[in-house]
């Protein structure tokens, strides 16, 4: 009877520990375990940061959420996403994704310093959204493909087709449309700056800080809106490469950006791109 009793006991103490578990803590799926997509290209190397792990990206190397991929002064980085979108991620620069899920069509980018090109994939559900945080302010992808580069404190946002919704961290926002282009300045609360048409010239050194060498010495044209189009004679030197470009628009809204210092880039400045 001891033994029945005593066994029954530690049965009953499992199961109510097992019962003071909230059945949703149970049902959260470990985010860091979650895949977001992969690594399609690399030059020269890149690393990548899960959780307290860090390895070197190669071409098919998994990324999931809340991954951290890291490049060096030349290195350069894309990402297909699960849904189709792209990344390409410049030099000197750390981007975390922070979450994609394809299914229900929400990514959650975090760029804490440098540049990166996304080229997202069109956007159907009513709750979908494709955003990208620096400690500046938060870009909002209303359509298609933009640049944002973060550096000494600026943010700036160029948009190369549809529109993107760029918010500072009091909320206040601008939409900037296809060959235009705005920045934010972090601590700035009276909103980003008004957006202006950028150059052809700083719209090609945007596309030239992002891209990945593929065929040097040709000529590539990237489509700039409807009807405009850049055409960029590529020396042996200079990496390119084109990603198509997907049309898209959320109707989702923007998240509250994200406060977290480091730091611009500007078209008016294209050397510091």
């Amino acid at each position: 009877m001891t033994k029945k009793s005593s066994h029954a006991m530690a049965l009953a103490c499992v199961l109510s520990c097992f019962l003071a578990v909230p059945f949703d803590t149970l049902a959260l799926p470990d985010a860091s375990n979650q895949r977001a997509g992969e690594v399609s290209r690399v030059i020269p190397a890149v690393s990548l940061t899960r959780g307290s792990k860090s390895m070197t990206a190669n071409a098919k190397t998994p990324v999931d959420w809340q991954d951290v991929l890291s490049t060096q002064a030349n290195g350069r980085a894309r990402v297909s996403l699960d849904d189709g979108s792209v990344l390409n991620v410049g030099s000197d620069s750390s981007v975390k994704v922070v979450k994609h899920d394809a299914g229900a069509q929400q990514t959650d980018l975090e760029v804490t310093v440098g540049k990166i090109r996304s080229q997202a994939q069109k956007i159907s559900q009513p709750s979908g959204k494709f955003e990208v945080h620096t400690p500046a302010g938060v870009a909002g992808v209303v359509g298609t493909d933009f640049y944002v580069s973060y550096e000494n404190g600026v943010m700036n946002v160029t948009v190369f087709e549809g529109v993107v919704k760029v918010c500072n961290l009091a909320g206040v926002c601008v939409e900037v449309k296809a060959g235009q282009f705005t920045t934010v300045r972090n601590g700035d609360s009276t909103g980003p700056a008004a957006p202006a048409q950028a150059a052809l010239s700083d719209l090609s050194a945007a596309i030239s800080a992002t891209t990945l060498e593929t065929n040097p010495g040709l000529t590539e044209v990237h489509h700039i809106g409807k009807g405009t189009a850049i055409a960029i004679g590529v020396l042996a030197a200079i990496p390119l490469v084109v990603v198509p470009v997907v049309a898209s628009r959320s109707s989702g809204t923007l998240a509250p950006p994200r406060s977290n210092p480091t730091g611009g880039c500007s078209p008016n400045n294209p050397k510091g791109c």
